[in-house]
């Protein structure tokens, strides 16, 4: 008999938070800009818990490292960027169909645990990251695709808004938080400092101005 999840104690369901959507914190390293030509090279998700204070934090991540995609195109000048060597022969990576079912399975685990309808990807320039999730969704005739199809909540905004800055590391930074340039460009260590930003602002709000006495009632059925 397999063991029911639960919240840990610490937690309360993130149901009445953002609409009955659960954000989950994304990172894709590609081999472009282009969602239907570059391939997909990892993608990670982060994971976030909410406490009865309604402060937010950084629980998990989940890191893939994916095989490119038969007929997709790599941009040398990206994979400069990302450090990533597609075929590595101790590069260990999923074909992008098992690794995105992978993702998705757990995403909606978690938006069951969370008493949540559907997840809305958070991502720092999140159409980028939202892009190449679809398109890979897509690709692997994926049917389930738990994240909004067109809904995000984008870092960059959310920092500028707080912080008057929209690059990664310089609202980390502001947001008293450590950049190690080194470790930038891996999907779970961009995904990971994205998490703690928007936990950053999220708990900043709720601390100096909360949410209506409305968001504490549970969602409708309405999208």
């Amino acid at each position: 008999m397999s063991e029911i999840p639960t919240l840990p104690p610490a937690a309360v369901p993130m149901a009445n938070r953002f609409r009955g959507f659960l954000p989950v914190v994304v990172d894709v390293e590609t081999g472009g800009f282009d969602a239907g030509r570059h391939a997909l090279l990892q993608i990670a998700a982060v994971f976030l818990r909410r406490g009865e204070n309604g402060h937010l934090w950084r629980e998990r991540t989940l890191s893939i490292h994916v095989q490119p995609f038969d007929g997709s195109h790599l941009d040398p000048k990206s994979l400069e960027v990302n450090g990533i060597d597609p075929f590595h022969p101790l590069r260990i990576a999923q074909p992008e169909d098992q690794a995105m079912g992978q993702i998705f399975s757990e995403v909606r685990r978690e938006v069951k645990l969370n008493l949540c309808k559907r997840a809305i990807l958070v991502g720092h320039n999140a159409h980028f990251d939202l892009g190449f999730v679809h398109a890979a969704a897509a690709r692997c005739g994926i049917r389930r695709n738990p994240f909004h199809p067109f809904s995000s909540l984008d870092t960059v905004s959310l920092s500028a808004l707080a912080y008057g800055q929209t690059v990664l590391a310089r609202a980390a930074e502001a947001a008293g938080l450590d950049w190690d340039t080194d470790a930038a460009h891996s999907a779970a260590y961009d995904a990971e400092v994205t998490a703690e930003v928007f936990c950053s602002i999220a708990n900043r709000w709720m601390d100096t101005a909360g949410i209506p006495e409305a968001a504490a009632l549970l969602p409708d059925g309405t999208g």
